[in-house]
């Protein structure tokens, strides 16, 4: 990580501001709900998207995202009048080549399906780094593989829900030391709906996994609090809540409202509830209308869902986003 935030202080040197907004450049950092296609340069990772159908509603290919179109990054950076952020590993690739001479303008997208707080997981003047925003998501991966049987945990819900916390905070603390002042971190989805749940013993079919569910709504709590500190221990820096798992929540509950017609099952998988196989491998079967499914495949929400999540991030009152929306956020006008 803390080679990254070299990266984004050498590369703050070379940009300016290209957009309507107050907002010079958006760094993105996650895991595979952000990807935008850093794994595809990461070859000895083996969570990969960069095969058919993925991609296949929008994009019309595969770009390494995890879902049949856009992420919730990609929808924020059309709200404020970006072109997507480019996967950090693909511009280093075309820059050791020499197909280009430099970083894009816009921000770069470091996230990277697979990873987590706890295993991807000074102080700087730049203007462009005190502009920009900051978007953070990760924990997902962490919760889901607490409850893996073959990786028999060493601590109990609370301590490990603790050190994914501890982790935020180390990461905070080094992007507002640099100089980060609009910050975003999103809470996680109710990972114990996701339909991937059925490769785990013992798990429920007919309703969520509500042990995981609990674990991911005492981190998301502990979230608010890391939000609520960031103005307190850096004075001018703002941070938001998004209430991701509430959002989600809703959907579920109120699917035709929303434009669902399957909020249980994966559009891309095979076996029960879709999550028996990853989209995209031998003997995957996929649904004929994919946004009309609130989850893609066994793991990840559908361009459908991550769009309704993104607007409610963007322009949503205090119940989707706080304490203030990313388009307020975005267009505050910070002292220099």
């Amino acid at each position: 990580m803390e080679k990254l935030l070299i990266i984004i202080l050498h590369f703050s040197l070379l940009i300016s501001a290209i957009s309507g907004s107050n907002v010079p450049s958006i760094y993105v950092f996650g895991d595979s709900l952000f990807d935008a296609g850093n794994n595809h340069y990461n070859k000895n990772c083996t969570a990969q998207a960069d095969f058919p159908p993925y991609g296949s509603t929008f994009f019309h290919h595969p770009t390494g995202r995890f879902t049949n179109g856009r992420t919730v990054a990609d929808f924020i950076s059309r709200f404020i009048g970006f072109p997507f952020q480019q996967p950090f590993l693909e511009v280093q690739n075309e820059i050791k080549n020499g197909s280009t001479k430099g970083y894009p303008s816009n921000g770069l997208n470091f996230a990277s399906a697979g990873s987590g707080v706890l295993r991807a997981t000074n102080q700087d003047s730049q203007f462009v780094i005190q502009q920009s925003l900051f978007l953070l998501e990760s924990g997902s991966n962490d919760i889901f593989t607490y409850f893996d049987p073959f990786s028999t945990p060493t601590l109990t819900p609370d301590a490990y829900v603790g050190s994914m916390l501890l982790e935020v905070r180390k990461f905070i603390d080094q992007i507002c030391k640099l100089g980060a002042r609009r910050i975003a971190i999103f809470s996680l989805g109710p990972v114990g709906c996701v339909p991937a749940r059925v490769l785990l013993p013992g798990t429920p079919v007919t309703k969520c996994y509500e042990k995981m569910n609990k674990m991911v709504e005492n981190y998301n709590q502990g979230l608010e609090g890391v939000v609520n500190g960031i103005p307190v221990k850096y004075p001018g820096a703002f941070g938001v809540l998004g209430e991701v798992y509430k959002t989600v929540q809703d959907f579920r509950a109120n699917p035709r409202r929303y434009g669902f017609a399957n909020v249980t099952d994966a559009c891309c998988g095979d076996g029960i509830l879709g999550g028996f196989l990853q989209c995209g491998k031998e003997g995957y079967t996929v649904c004929k209308n994919p946004n009309e499914y609130l989850f893609w495949d066994f793991f990840h929400p559908s361009e459908h869902t991550y769009k309704l999540i993104a607007k409610a991030l963007w322009a949503g009152g205090h119940t989707r986003i706080r304490p203030l929306n990313l388009k307020t956020l975005a267009n505050m006008t910070l002292p220099h």
